[in-house]
């Protein structure tokens, strides 16, 4: 089965709050869900990135179009904290 990509459009808001908006956001997404992010935030191709690869999230992609960046994320297919590792 495909991820469904959702979109999550946080342009107004300064970081932390786009790092923290998106991992909250996948944090409640299925295993393997994918994010874009979109941002106008100077920062946040950099924060959202970094922050989220904490929680073992990847960043697919990272494009900047003008003022504006679309982030492009997906949460791991399996759960790093699941039983029978």
């Amino acid at each position: 089965m495909e991820a469904v990509e959702e979109t999550l459009d946080l342009r107004g808001l300064k970081c932390p709050l786009p790092a923290l908006l998106a991992r909250r956001h996948l944090s409640h997404a299925p295993a393997g869900a994918v994010l874009v992010v979109l941002t106008d935030d100077p920062m946040a191709p950099i924060d959202v990135p970094f922050m989220c690869g904490h929680e073992g999230i990847e960043a697919i992609e990272v494009a900047r179009e003008g003022d504006n960046a679309r982030i492009t994320l997906r949460k791991p297919r399996r759960e790093e904290n699941s039983i029978g590792r």
